[in-house]
């Protein structure tokens, strides 16, 4: 009997571990989407003969698209299975890639963007709803190494979409070759993903439903962190360009440099979070990216604020991924909660950079980062909500079936 349950647990403890590295490529996969696209928007602009200002207003559709499809993601897993709706959600979000650079005019790029932006939103809610589950069996933090998967891919999918330009590679075909293979890898690895389903007689989450205090709360804190996200990724290079007098070449290091810190950052932060738990990681985070902030801030010199950006990088790195895990373990259906999460950080996504240039045409990029530092202190004073609930089983978890949640060596 003894080595039956044993057994039972390792079996589970198997497909745990499964699901949690299946979950790592689709998370993977959806960064390369992004990655791939974002090369190729200077294709599109120059082949429809956009102005920055009417590419921008095109832009935004995607976040329109992506904020108004999040809430659905959690009625289609009721509705199909979490393991189902991922799978063809994760399809529609590598085929969505195709859609923007065959676009003939500027009308049909802004319904394509729409599009691309609804299957990059729609399957980013699944993807963190099953990471939240995988976290939850787990017994530990995964979901930052998860998210720096993420990154990896978008890095991965810069990389390719790079060499493609640079070689000049027509953006349709690139994207097209990109789409299909995409969603081979991603179909393929949801396919062994858990499949938690809800109690029976569970009523459906509704279409659209306003988030609680408790999740308003948690989405603030991803607010904060991807505003200044957000605005280091557009506005980075031009700050070091025009207050530092960096070169052209410099002034795209400082993303790199972000970029790449926050990879870093999200792939090691798990083990922070095991070892300081989240409500300390994020307030120390905090302290390191008002750091971060602030050196920008006083930077004179390109050097100092390249190092700057990469400490805001190391400071919000796993702000997102620990505010995704407290949106799914909220009461409630966790799909909505994490919609609701995600949808404000996209909005802060989308009012980053135009805050950020406003503010600048009236005062200066200074003033702008100098705004964006304090609303970072925002993650020192608020992470208390990120405190997990007191454990205690989870319906269908290790914790019912097997009498104890996995292992940290699982």
């Amino acid at each position: 009997m003894h080595d039956r349950r044993n057994t039972g647990r390792d079996s589970e403890r198997e497909r745990v571990v499964r699901a949690r590295r299946a979950v790592a490529v689709v998370f993977t996969a959806h960064g390369a989407v992004s990655g791939s696209f974002a090369t190729r928007i200077p294709w599109i602009q120059e082949h429809l003969g956009l102005s920055t200002g009417w590419l921008g207003v095109a832009l935004v559709f995607a976040t329109v698209g992506a904020a108004a499809s999040m809430p659905l993601a959690a009625r289609l897993s009721h509705r199909h299975g979490p393991r189902a709706a991922l799978r063809v959600l994760i399809a529609l979000c590598c085929a969505g890639v195709a859609l923007p650079a065959p676009a003939p005019g500027f009308g049909w790029l802004c319904g394509a963007l729409f599009l691309y932006g609804a299957g990059l939103g729609i399957a980013d809610v699944a993807m963190n709803a099953h990471a939240v589950q995988v976290e939850e069996r787990m017994g530990r933090s995964v979901m930052s190494g998860l998210h720096g998967m993420w990154s990896v891919g978008a890095l991965l999918g810069g990389a390719t979409g790079a060499l493609a330009a640079h070689a000049g590679l027509d953006a349709r075909i690139h994207l097209a070759l990109a789409a299909p293979v995409l969603a081979a890898v991603s179909v393929a690895a949801a396919r062994r993903t858990l499949d938690v389903r809800a109690e029976p007689g569970l009523q459906e989450p509704p279409h659209f439903a306003l988030p609680g205090r408790g999740v308003l709360a948690i989405g603030a804190i991803g607010f904060f962190a991807v505003f200044a996200e957000g605005a280091s990724m557009d506005w980075a290079g031009i700050y070091l360009r025009d207050e530092t007098g960096a070169s052209p070449g410099l002034a795209a290091g400082a993303y790199t440099a972000f970029a790449c810190t926050m990879a870093a950052a999200r792939l090691a932060g798990d083990a922070v979070v095991r070892h300081l738990g989240p409500v300390r990681t994020v307030r120390i985070s905090g302290v390191l990216a008002t750091a971060g902030g602030a050196l920008v801030v006083a930077a004179s010199t390109p050097p100092v604020a390249v190092a700057g950006f990469a400490l805001v990088g190391v400071g919000i790195a796993v702000v997102v991924p620990l505010c995704f895990a407290a949106a799914g373990r909220a009461p409630g259906a966790p799909g909505q909660a994490i919609a609701g999460v995600a949808t404000l950080a996209y909005a802060s996504g989308l009012a980053a950079p135009a805050a950020v240039g406003w503010i600048a045409e009236f005062t200066s990029l200074s003033v702008s980062f100098g705004m964006i530092t304090v609303l970072l202190l925002g993650l020192v004073a608020g992470a208390g909500v990120l405190r997990p609930a007191p454990a205690g089983p989870v319906a269908g978890s290790p914790a019912d079936t097997a009498g104890e949640r996995l292992s940290p060596e699982g």
